[in-house]
């Protein structure tokens, strides 16, 4: 191994390791951390033999002209040997020479390209990645793509070789395909392609003699920054261009290449879950469904870095970068902080006073900049969060990605497929025994891949999950995990496939103390759990019910297979007692349910039998966290009713906001316990229903055409909707290709007020664009709103045009309320 360098000095170069061959082109691993270092004798830049002189001798070096940079010295060097001038004596200046090879001697007849042209628009648009924001070129895997090396003097194919290299990672390995030499018109050894392009008879190519050629990863290449540079052998000897920033090029994941694993061949898939940079998040209960735009945002300036950034800091090897299974895996991992030191912090206290609310967030832009600018934890998230910067991250990577929410979502620790709810001899709820949690909704990702490490047949979506809730192989990570198996229960295979089957498949059994002490179960709700599955559908901007994938239908042949083969791997099989019958049935509701005002809720209990019957009904309300964790009953209520045979009886209690609103945080909800006994029967019955409280949109409008480059006027408009004052509430603002100010503090809001607020946002990117608006604060849960634009190109030759570096836009103006 090559000693570490010395804080006092370079240290000495190590001896090099035997050379490895790569077809007729010689090559040693090259070394890190020896930028700038001067080779031992009779070494090239990157440890090979260097070609003696013509008429002998050891080569040295040539010294620097004074004053001149390693390129400028590499330029100037170049043109006295295109010149057949005695090329230049001495060393280029220290750590000028980009790259981790300073520049060689040039002598007459060695073939010293120009330079290079890696980015062409051309590119960019056949490979997809025309929207990224980064000065680099951005090419995906399995297809070609164009460079253009500009030489001294046309090209000679019967006297003229010439070879690609490129490294990839800070320790580049020929075995280990990161290190790639591919001789034109050859296929490399790891299956990289570099063929020459012909060019029209009699054209000349623009900016003098150059050399066209058609480069390809192969569909399973690491993905990654890649540097390149270019070797060529003319008779007198092989010359080895330094490397150099500015033709470094990102290589990505290839949904379009069918040889690629995540191929996807829907056109319309594909718009959705890689290139859609804005999408919803579906929230709240069963019931009553919402949802918030979020924008992802993965094609913004620095996120690709950042995106890449996330693998580093967990120090994913780069040759196993090539593999989705595995990348989606590390993701799933770095994008909690647990363990790694990952992206972001979960809280779910409801206490945000060192970082920012989770409600808060806008999108996953500023998430992924902060942490690629801090290295630091960002605080704070939630499920939602994590989905949003998973799909960013994935699909940013080229995987498609889809951002899924499976409402009622246990978290079922024992894999019993069953949640278990206990109540007293008075059928009041023990919440201290009421471990089991049903979250309201949960968020996690699918990604789109082939599972060739599983048997066939369940390729397509895989589940991946950030949230920290278990360890998987000692990490806070989740994934990825077939769907299919998830459906069939087939909780055998790999990974996790047994915590996600329990999310979607169980039963809410309830319990009752008995006068002994023991408990039996008085009540089981079957397929309780696991409801509504949602996502956003391919281009038609509405919600996607996916259970189907998910599930097969309760009670049907197929989901009593299902449940059979998961129990016979290792859960534990349902204590489902007797399934609720008789002739009692009780349903449970809720009137309109808006925040700050007041509640009705409902329990209409039916007699669907030929005698009367009497119920004693006992009604308990509390707050509870969307992650199903309860608050103590603040509200319970007994009744007694006579129903008479086929009729029914309706319940109602009303709640005011001065009752409800001191239990209910952001992202809570009340929960509505009905549960009761027949008299004359001793039937018991229960259900439960989830309210969650709605408040206004968030209204957005453009108050002036929006142009790259230049600030563009936004009118925020929202109404507090409680009867007390909003204090700390902020506003923050996030569109891709879109730079918005920072976040803007708004002090308080008296009630029933309405604030209007003049925003300034700078579009970067033309095209159709969407703006996404978040108001916390602690008194309400979060507002959200969204504004699409239609961006205009900036004006011939304005200063505001795409390629500009970002700046923020002045800060918001509030405007008074109308009297």
């Amino acid at each position: 191994m090559s000693p570490a360098p010395s804080s006092q000095g370079h240290t000495p170069f190590p001896d090099l390791p035997a050379p490895v061959s790569a077809g007729h082109w010689e090559c040693w691993e090259p070394l890190g951390g020896d930028a700038g270092r001067r080779p031992p004798p009779g070494r090239g830049p990157l440890g090979g033999r260097q070609l003696p002189p013509a008429g002998g001798g050891t080569p040295r070096p040539p010294p620097a002209p004074a004053g001149a940079s390693g390129v400028a010295w590499a330029a100037a060097a170049a043109a006295a040997a295109v010149a057949g001038e005695e090329p230049r004596t001495g060393s280029p200046p220290p750590g000028e020479v980009p790259g981790c090879r300073p520049p060689q001697p040039l002598r007459p007849g060695l073939l010293a390209p120009r330079g290079l042209v890696v980015g062409s628009s051309a590119n960019r648009i056949a490979h997809h990645t025309s929207e990224f924001a980064s000065p680099r070129l951005v090419v995906r895997r399995g297809q070609p793509f164009d460079l253009r090396v500009l030489l001294p003097r046309p090209f000679d194919p019967d006297g003229d070789s010439l070879c690609v290299e490129l490294t990839l990672g800070p320790n580049p390995q020929v075995a280990k395909g990161t290190h790639v030499l591919i001789p034109l018109g050859e296929t490399s050894a790891t299956g990289w392609t570099a063929e020459e392009e012909e060019l029209e008879e009699g054209a000349d190519p623009p900016g003098g003699p150059a050399l066209n050629i058609c480069l390809t990863a192969p569909p399973n290449a690491p993905i990654g920054r890649y540097r390149l540079s270019i070797k060529t052998r003319t008779g007198v000897g092989e010359y080895a261009a330094p490397f150099d920033d500015a033709n470094d090029f990102f290589l990505l994941f290839n949904p379009w290449c069918p040889d690629d694993n995540v191929y996807m061949e829907k056109t319309s898939d594909l718009n959705e879950y890689v290139l859609n940079e804005t999408g919803r998040i579906f929230y709240g209960t069963e019931d009553q469904i919402a949802e918030r735009s979020w924008n992802y945002g993965q094609f913004d300036a620095g996120v690709l870095e950042a995106c890449l950034y996330i693998l580093d800091r967990r120090g994913m090897p780069h040759s196993a970068r090539g593999d989705p299974i595995i990348v989606s895996r590390v993701v799933s991992a770095m994008v909690n902080s647990l363990d790694d030191n990952g992206v972001l912090v979960g809280n779910w206290t409801g206490d945000y006073a060192q970082g920012t609310n989770p409600s808060a967030w806008a999108g996953s832009v500023d998430i992924l900049r902060a942490y690629h600018g801090s290295g630091a934890p960002v605080r704070y998230g939630q499920c939602w969060v994590f989905a949003g910067v998973m799909t960013t991250v994935l699909r940013c990577l080229g995987l498609p990605t889809r951002t899924v929410t499976n409402y009622n979502s246990a978290h079922d620790t024992d894999v019993s497929l069953t949640t278990d709810i206990y109540f007293d001899e008075n059928m009041r709820p023990l919440e201290r025994l009421n471990t089991d949690s049903v979250w309201n909704f949960h968020v996690w990702n699918d990604c789109w891949m082939k599972r060739p490490d599983l048997p066939d047949g369940y390729d397509g979506w895989q589940i991946v999950d950030a949230t920290p809730q278990e360890t998987s192989s000692g990490l806070f990570c989740c994934g990825p995990c077939s769907v299919t198996a998830v459906k069939n229960g087939e909780v055998y295979l790999k990974y996790d496939t047994p915590f996600v089957f329990a999310e979607v498949n169980s039963d809410k059994v309830y319990w009752q103390r008995q006068p002994n002490g023991s408990f039996a179960v008085v009540h089981v709700e079957e397929g309780a759990i696991g409801r509504r599955i949602s996502t956003l559908g391919p281009g038609s901007g509405a919600r996607l019910d996916i259970t189907h994938q998910y599930k097969h239908p309760e009670g049907s042949e197929e989901e009593r297979h299902a449940v059979s083969t998961a129990t016979s791997h290792g859960s534990r099989p349902r204590n489902r007692g007797t399934p609720s019958s008789g002739e009692v049935t009780v349903t449970v509701g809720a009137g309109p349910a808006v925040a700050g005002a007041e509640l009705e809720l409902r329990a209409v209990a039916r007699n669907e039998g030929a005698e009367p019957r009497t119920l004693r009904l006992r009604l308990s309300l509390c707050a509870v966290r969307y992650t199903g964790v309860s608050g103590a009953p603040f509200r319970q209520e007994q009744h007694r009713r006579a129903v008479p045979p086929g009729q029914e009886e309706t319940v109602t209690m009303t709640v005011t906001y001065a009752e409800y609103g001191p239990h209910v945080g952001d992202q809570d909800a009340l929960k509505l316990t009905a549960a009761g006994v027949v008299e004359e029967t001793g039937q018991v019955v229960a259900k439960e229903l989830r309210v969650r409280l709605h408040a206004p949109e968030l209204t957005l409008t453009l108050l002036a055409p929006a142009v790259v480059g230049q600030e563009t006027p936004i009118q925020v408009v929202f109404q507090n909707p409680l009867p007390e004052t909003l204090s700390g509430a902020t506003l923050r603002m996030e569109g891709a290709g879109i730079s918005c100010p920072k976040p803007f503090q708004m002090g308080s809001v008296g009630a029933g007020q309405t604030v209007r607020l003049r925003q300034a946002v700078l579009p970067l990117r033309p095209g159709r664009r969407r703006l996404v608006a978040a108001l916390e604060s602690p008194q309400l849960g979060p507002l959200h709103g969204v504004l699409q634009l239609d961006v205009a190109p900036a004006p011939a030759g304005s200063a505001g045009s795409a390629g500009s570096p970002p700046r923020r836009p002045r800060r918001a103006r509030r405007r008074a309320p109308p009297p």
